[in-house]
């Protein structure tokens, strides 16, 4: 199951003060952050890489790491940087291609399981959600036991491990869950926040990345403590008025956001690097047709329609332009966006290569209950239905099962991870 203890804040080693005995009664909020979530999903799915280093990213010149298991990370292997030098630091890893579908098919029965535990799930991302169990302590327990039982039912259940942050906010709660990694537990009492805090580092708060941390460090600021004991005056001319307030208020343990419950999506969209940069017309068509599918699947999934589709040409000299038009009635038909996005590229005219693009649909709706386009002379059946036909052997067969035939080309571009 993993260890239940902490980490001593900015050294190392158990530290009880901070383990599953600690009191528990003002920290209703935990984070719960998946432990190298899409390597662990593939190592699920085939268990003779357990043990191996296993890195998932794009795997062409451009990409990048989306996820690196324990053991590639021993190499120095983390997400975010170029496969190319994740390759170099760990020749003998296994680097695999994301499988987007499989990780949502995970994010989700995982996200159920805290959804049992309590209504209040506010998730970040597919491996990391909030959630506040103030309200199901008096049928669960402690925090503590809800977080220990959470752990435990997604390792039985899912064959996934997590991590768990307890406290009395959310700031504190996500840091508690990173220092407990992997396959931990840490608890910060409401009355030992500031002794948690104020030993790290001033790059452990958000919104404090490398910049600002070597900013904040010149002028003698190395620790939280530091921090919160810093007048305004020397904080606001290392960030700025905004982010003084802000990083004094988490400094002092202060962050006031409460649990919110998943909100609706107010955009879906997709988008590719190109292995090499691109000029040919027929390459960008069939980039844009793909990206169309990609997105209309995702909105169908989602039961939503959108009005506005917009396209983002990332130019070879990194320049980046986008374009946007929106439609009377709303849609989750790959075709009409496909063609929508295609009009909006041929109006561009970038007149150079392109080394990335993406399609967005925007101004989203919940597709129950909207009116549909009715066009004079249209077939009783049409590209709806059959791309929801598509849908359907898609998740019983797999996506390579039914293609538009101008996709069946050996040299498309890669998915970005």
């Amino acid at each position: 199951m993993g260890r239940s203890q902490s980490f001593r804040p900015g050294a190392g080693g158990a530290d009880p003060r901070f383990g599953p005995g600690a009191d528990d009664a003002g920290c209703p909020i935990l984070h719960v952050d998946m432990d190298a979530f899409y390597a662990s999903v593939e190592v699920r799915r085939r268990p003779g890489l357990r043990g191996q280093p296993v890195v998932v990213g794009g795997l062409g010149p451009r990409g990048v790491v989306s996820s690196a298991s324990y053991e590639a990370r021993t190499y120095g292997v983390r997400s975010a940087m170029p496969m190319l030098r994740a390759r170099a630091l760990c020749p003998g890893g296994v680097f695999l291609a994301p499988d987007f579908d499989a990780y949502t098919a995970a994010s989700r029965a995982v996200m159920q399981i805290f959804r049992d535990v309590t209504p209040l799930v506010e998730p970040l991302s597919l491996d990391e959600a909030f959630l506040d169990v103030a309200g199901a302590r008096r049928l669960l327990g402690r925090p503590t036991g809800i977080a220990q039982a959470i752990r435990a039912r997604v390792a039985e259940q899912e064959g996934l491990t997590c991590s768990v942050g307890v406290a009395p906010t959310k700031f504190v709660a996500k840091l508690g869950s990173a220092l407990a990694k992997p396959d931990g537990m840490l608890v910060v009492p409401a009355d030992r926040v500031l002794e948690f805090l104020h030993p790290l580092p001033v790059d452990a708060l958000w919104g404090v990345g490398e910049r600002a941390a070597e900013a904040l460090r010149r002028l003698g600021l190395s620790t939280v403590a530091d921090l919160a004991a810093a007048q305004h005056g020397l904080l606001r001319s290392a960030v700025g008025e905004a982010a003084a307030h802000h990083l004094h208020e988490l400094a002092c343990g202060r962050d006031p956001r409460r649990v919110t419950p998943e909100q609706v999506e107010k955009s879906i969209g997709a988008e590719v690097t190109f292995d090499t940069d691109v000029a040919d017309p027929a390459t960008i068509r069939r980039a844009l047709l793909a990206l169309a599918e990609k997105v209309g699947m995702r909105l169908r999934r989602a039961g939503q329609v959108g009005r506005t589709v917009s396209i983002k040409v990332r130019l070879t000299d990194f320049r980046t332009l986008t374009r946007s038009r929106t439609h009377q009635v709303p849609t989750d038909v790959a075709r009409e966006v496909f063609e929508t996005a295609w009009a909006l590229f041929s109006a561009l005219r970038p007149g150079d290569r392109i080394r990335l693009i993406g399609i967005r649909v925007e101004g989203l709706a919940a597709a129950a209950g909207t009116p549909r386009q009715a066009v004079l002379g249209a077939p009783e059946y049409g590209w709806r239905e059959a791309e929801a036909a598509v849908d359907a052997a898609t998740a019983r067969f797999g996506r390579s099962v039914v293609r538009p035939a101008s996709l069946l080309d050996p040299a498309e571009p890669r998915d970005n991870p």
